[in-house]
């Protein structure tokens, strides 16, 4: 998995590039719970539920509909009624991202993103991200700081390089 840094770091950065009207700091922690909420699933094991079950860690929470599910229901609770608003879509894009980033890194089992409709965990082609410690003590080794440099470079630097894409473009955008 990607660190919780980089997970919302990647809802920061979408919501300052593209949805900059809706950024306030209930929006920001908002996104980023939904960034990382989908690693809550790690309560599991204290359950006994194995990590390849469907509901084990990288399961049913690491897919488009929890993604949906959880994008509109938090959506609900900050504005008190369902519309597909650019809020709505930021929170689902928000929890989208993390089964993606964890699908680029370099350990696990992969994610069920398509889960109910189709069970298998698959990961990207593209793998660059070292996967993270679960322990915060661990992030204070040679691991757990190459995970960070790993996520700088993948998630970090491109977040950057969008925001600045689009503060480029919406203002080099005619005046209307």
């Amino acid at each position: 998995m990607a660190s919780i840094f980089g997970h919302i770091a990647a809802s920061t950065a979408i919501g300052y590039a593209f949805f900059p009207k809706e950024v306030r700091p209930i929006t920001l922690i908002v996104a980023g719970f939904c960034a990382f909420a989908p690693d809550l699933d790690v309560l599991a094991f204290s359950y006994g539920v194995p990590y390849s079950s469907e509901w084990g860690h990288r399961g049913w929470t690491h897919s488009v509909t929890f993604a949906l599910i959880l994008g509109v229901l938090s959506s609900w609770a900050l504005q008190r009624s369902i519309s597909w608003n650019k809020l709505t879509w930021w929170l689902v894009i928000s929890t989208l991202t993390h089964p993606l980033l964890d699908m680029m890194t370099n350990g696990g089992r992969g994610c069920a993103l398509w889960w109910p409709f189709w069970k298998e965990r698959i990961f990207l082609p593209f793998r660059p991200i070292q996967v993270s410690p679960i322990s915060i003590d661990d992030f204070f080794t040679p691991w757990g700081l190459s995970v960070l440099a790993s996520e700088v470079i993948w998630i970090g630097m491109p977040g950057l390089l969008i925001i600045g894409l689009a503060r480029w473009w919406q203002g080099s955008a005619p005046v209307r």
